[in-house]
Formats: C-alpha cells, structure tokens, sequence
C-alpha cells in the first residue's frame, strides 16, 4: 500500500529522516544520514528505516535500461 508522505516531506524536506518499521513515524532527523542514524540508535532504536527528503520533487516518467 502506497504510504503519504506530504506532512513529512513538507517537516523534513533537504533532511535525512530515520523512521520506526511502519514507514510514517519519525524517530530522527538530520543533515546527513549518519547523523539522522545516531540520533535514533541514541533514543533506542536499533534498526531505524533511513530516507532522504528531497528540496524539490521532481516527475520522472520511463525507465532505465
């Protein structure tokens, strides 16, 4: 099932965000991944879900080859 992400992206955008398993609760957050990661491991999380938030969302349609 395809997960909204509106309010996080508009909280977090430019930021690394770390997540608990069910993909909408941010534990962390931060300028770079690593930063977003101890910051969760710090608050007890031992296998946080890591994402990127980008500044701008862009559409891309196709594929690679």
């Amino acid at each position: 099932m395809p997960i909204d992400w509106t309010k996080i992206y508009k909280k977090y955008k430019g930021l690394w965000v770390a997540m608990q398993s069910d993909e909408q609760t941010v534990i962390s957050s931060g300028k770079t991944a690593k930063e977003a990661w101890e910051k969760a491991k710090a608050e007890g999380y031992k296998k946080p879900i890591l994402t990127y938030m980008p500044e701008k969302l862009v559409t891309y349609v196709g594929f690679g080859l």
